[in-house]
């Protein structure tokens, strides 16, 4: 089972640029997507429908703004919008859908990059998506968390720890998160498999950035301890470009 999750920094403007040409070749059983800046009734949605896909849309409030969904070839048991926590639901922060044998959840962390304000409101999310994943394990052991963290966790992450040290995403305080994430239970797919530097999912659209590969990763599929032993393989698809993001991917194993 392939499953991709991708930032489409808007999906009409991702659509503009090939994305629906693209998922059709790429044809992942489940696609986590972030940042769709769109209600469901402002895209064409009907080419996804054509490719097989049930569509679960959660748009922010705010016109323009966040918003995940998933896309899947098969038909959830159940899907659950947001966390029942308002300040992120209105913002479109998470979905979920509930499979057979797991479940997968699309994320858009907020971002702190505009001040101190959501910088705040990074922290408090963290504190809440830690303690809402924790609950939710003890309900089902077999998740899987992917979407834009909005974080790098570690030096090997980022294209210049130091000169990024105090940069939003990369902070002390983030990076401790990511830790405490991890040791709870929480496996980082691609380092799971591939431990090479210069390994980005994000790269700013100032300075050439993308074409130097000065980049960020940022963009994760985190599995339950539970599913280790269903980890087939996971990567970054680094040439797909339609978004200031790249998509990432992971395979499972089948039950």
């Amino acid at each position: 089972m392939k499953i991709l999750s991708y930032n489409v920094n808007g999906i009409r403007a991702a659509m503009n640029k090939g994305f629906a040409d693209w998922l059709a070749k790429e044809n992942p059983d489940i696609i986590g997507i972030q940042e769709l800046k769109a209600h469901e009734n402002q895209v064409e949605t009907q080419v996804f429908k054509d490719l097989g896909y049930n569509l679960y849309w959660f748009p922010a409030e705010k016109k323009g703004y966040s918003g995940v969904a998933i896309f899947s070839k098969s038909t959830p048991k159940n899907v659950k919008y947001g966390m029942g926590l308002e300040k992120y639901d209105q913002e479109g922060r998470i979905i979920q859908a509930d499979f057979e044998d797991f479940s997968f959840l699309s994320a858009y962390f907020p971002s702190g990059t505009t001040g101190d304000i959501r910088q705040d409101f990074k922290y408090e999310f963290l504190d809440d998506i830690f303690g809402y994943m924790q609950d939710l394990r003890e309900e089902n052991p077999n998740l899987i968390l992917s979407g834009d963290y909005n974080i790098c966790h570690k030096p090997i992450d980022i294209h210049n720890p130091v000169s990024n040290k105090n940069s939003s995403g990369f902070l002390p305080e983030e990076r401790a998160w990511m830790d405490k994430f991890t040791e709870s239970g929480f496996i980082d797919t691609f380092r799971h498999f591939n431990q090479d530097p210069h390994q980005y999912s994000w790269w700013s659209y100032r300075a050439n950035a993308r074409n130097k590969n000065l980049g960020w990763r940022i963009d994760y599929h985190m599995a339950t301890q539970a599913m280790e032993s269903r980890l087939k393989s996971a990567n970054i698809l680094q040439d797909v470009i339609h978004s200031d993001h790249c998509p990432i991917s992971l395979e499972i194993k089948e039950l």
